[in-house]
């Protein structure tokens, strides 16, 4: 299925998004999650920087988790039986997920605490 134009290419991209949000509870909680910390760091009247790094942090974590839905999904689709291989690229693609939420944690702690601090 290939786009006729940018707007279907930015349709079918909306879709992938919204299937990712009803199905994929982690994401859910990444976006709810994105939504607190957002609105915290309006609160707190962060510099346009420091703002910087926190969206940029978030959206990491966010993207990372749709690309492991992706993945799965094709790995699912190409292999019935649990693979050897199919398993590591759903491990890595969990990884991923992983070692993005901990720099986002990083981030919030070297950004936000000093605030929450003061």
């Amino acid at each position: 299925m290939r786009a006729r134009n940018f707007l279907e290419s930015l349709r079918y991209a909306v879709a992938g998004i919204i299937y990712a949000a009803k199905t994929q509870r982690n994401l859910r909680f990444h976006m709810v999650a994105a939504f607190m910390v957002f609105s915290l760091s309006f609160y707190l009247k962060l510099t346009t920087i420091e703002l910087l790094f926190v969206v940029f942090a978030t959206f990491l974590v966010i993207i990372a988790e749709m690309l492991n839905t992706a993945v799965e999904a094709v790995v699912d689709l190409a292999s019935e039986d649990m693979h050897p291989l199919a398993r590591i690229a759903k491990d890595v693609a969990a990884g991923a997920v992983l070692i993005s939420s901990i720099n986002a944690l990083v981030t919030a702690v070297l950004v936000l605490w000093p605030r929450l601090t003061r």
